[in-house]
């Protein structure tokens, strides 16, 4: 089952950041992340008060501690997505399981020298991949480059989030890492002055991002609870796979060739390492 969880987990996180790019190009990136966030943690609070109000500290406040890196991993995710090239961008910035991979490795986890060799794989597609983004101007090459932003921070949060998932129960490192995310996402939008609204047509399918992510991030962390962090957060970067199908179904998008096969290295690379673990 922690190979379904994971897996499912890449399979909704997928989903989420196709429709959270996709709303993030004609909408206000700070409506989109405080409304989708706070959607799901609407929906944990449900679930809170369903279980009785029971949260563990520890889980929590590692969950909170990812929860930070989400929110700033998250915000240049879906700008990213907005200002770049989405079947470029979504790749990259999943090579940031090798931050989590590397942490797990650090502290005692050992994975095989098969996984070792498929991190190295995917970190050489992930800069072949973005080749063609650091030569282009304006947009495209800042796109690029919080590709790299998000991929750093988001592996971060996923790393806590894997183990706020060993130091408590599900619902306490889910609610942390809400809380820290939502927290941040809003101190930063009012702080800089970002504006936050939207028309209430949108507010659904924003709050389906949120759902969705929320949803997502349940599943990788009962991935996490039975699982190593290091073949769990990899299987968890899958997601991936899906924003590509819809960016070329959905958005008509094409990139060259060398991007091509720096995308097919970079979740190559993923794959062996989760094949190996």
């Amino acid at each position: 089952m922690t190979i379904v969880y994971a897996l499912s987990s890449s399979l909704v996180w997928g989903c989420s950041d196709f429709l959270g790019g996709v709303f993030s190009r004609r909408l206000p990136l700070a409506a989109v992340t405080l409304i989708s966030q706070a959607a799901g943690l609407v929906a944990l609070l449900v679930w809170l008060a369903g279980s009785g109000f029971h949260v563990g500290g520890a889980g929590f406040v590692l969950g909170a501690v990812g929860g930070i890196g989400g929110a700033i991993g998250l915000s240049a995710f879906y700008k990213g997505l907005a200002i770049g090239t989405m079947s470029i961008v979504s790749p990259v910035a999943a090579c940031g399981a090798l931050v989590p991979f590397g942490i797990a490795l650090a502290t005692g986890e050992r994975p095989a020298a098969a996984a070792i060799g498929g991190a190295v794989i995917a970190l050489v597609g992930a800069v072949l991949a973005s080749l063609d983004e650091r030569r282009a101007e304006g947009d495209r090459r800042r796109g690029a480059v919080l590709a790299v932003v998000a991929a750093v921070a988001i592996g971060l949060f996923i790393y806590f989030l894997g183990l706020a998932s060993k130091h408590g129960t599900a619902l306490s490192a889910l609610l942390g890492a809400r809380v820290g995310s939502l927290a941040l996402l809003l101190a930063g939008s009012v702080l800089l002055r970002m504006p936050r609204r939207i028309g209430r047509g949108d507010v659904p399918g924003v709050a389906a991002v949120g759902l969705l992510d929320t949803g997502a991030n349940a599943l990788f962390v009962l991935a996490s609870a039975g699982g190593f962090i290091s073949v769990v957060s990899v299987l968890g970067s899958l997601y991936p796979v899906v924003t590509l199908l819809g960016a070329h179904a959905l958005l008509g998008e094409r990139i060259s060739v060398p991007q091509r096969c720096g995308v097919a290295l970079a979740l190559t690379g993923v794959a062996i390492v989760a094949g190996a673990g």
